[in-house]
């Protein structure tokens, strides 16, 4: 009897100890599940848009009459702002577009050489109407564009005449766009305008026609709106 009590007073005081220990030990620390990765939607580049662009135009005027007589190539530059419509469809990563824009432009330049007093070319108002092929990046999409070019242009003789003639041509580059909120893309753009030539009657230059050409290069940036 007094070994059976000794075993068990040894075995309670064991377990006391072990309850103790255990009670003096801080308490186990679980590491918390790990979260679910943001979901961060690509953006979609379908859609109609509107905007505004602004840019500078530069290239080269030239007059030449039947005579063959040429005032060479003269530099013209100036400013061009306005309005612009299109719309892009998405396939995967490819977009196809199209896009129309007008601006009041005033690109002009003039000369002296083989004049008599000075031959002024001016292009006074700028439309274009474009397919756009990009890559979309996610929000950046790169791209090229071509398509037909329009727009008014002003050919004048000092003093003596001026005629201005509404042309067709055509139009090509390229440009990078992004878009910076779901609803808000920039833009900036590179296009060659040819626009062929204006024929600058008799009364135009006082004598013998000419005919007078436009090509300019076209740099600008724009904001669009995107529905």
């Amino acid at each position: 009897m007094m070994r059976r009590a000794l075993l068990a007073a040894i075995g309670f005081s064991a377990l006391s100890a072990t309850a103790a220990l255990a009670a003096d030990m801080p308490p186990s620390r679980y590491m918390p599940p790990p979260r679910a990765p943001a979901y961060v939607p690509f953006f979609m580049w379908t859609g109609f848009y509107v905007g505004i662009n602004a840019g500078y135009g530069f290239g080269t005027s030239n007059w030449t009459d039947t005579a063959g007589v040429t005032t060479g190539d003269f530099n013209v530059s100036g400013g061009a702002v306005g309005g612009t419509l299109g719309y892009n469809m998405q396939f995967g990563s490819a977009i196809l577009g199209i896009e129309t824009d007008l601006d009041w432009a005033s690109i002009k330049g003039s000369t002296a050489v083989n004049c008599g007093t000075t031959c002024d070319t001016e292009l006074q108002w700028l439309g274009t109407t474009r397919a756009r092929l990009g890559y979309a990046l996610d929000r950046f999409l790169p791209y090229i564009t071509g398509g037909a070019a329009y727009g008014s242009i002003k050919a004048s003789l000092s003093g003596i005449g001026s005629t201005t003639a509404t042309k067709v041509g055509w139009t090509a580059g390229g440009g990078l766009e992004y878009a910076f909120l779901n609803n808000w893309t920039v833009k900036a753009e590179y296009l060659y305008v040819d626009l062929g030539t204006v024929a600058c009657d008799a009364i135009c230059t006082g004598g013998i026609p000419a005919d007078v050409s436009f090509h300019s290069h076209l740099v600008r940036g724009g904001i669009n709106f995107k529905f």
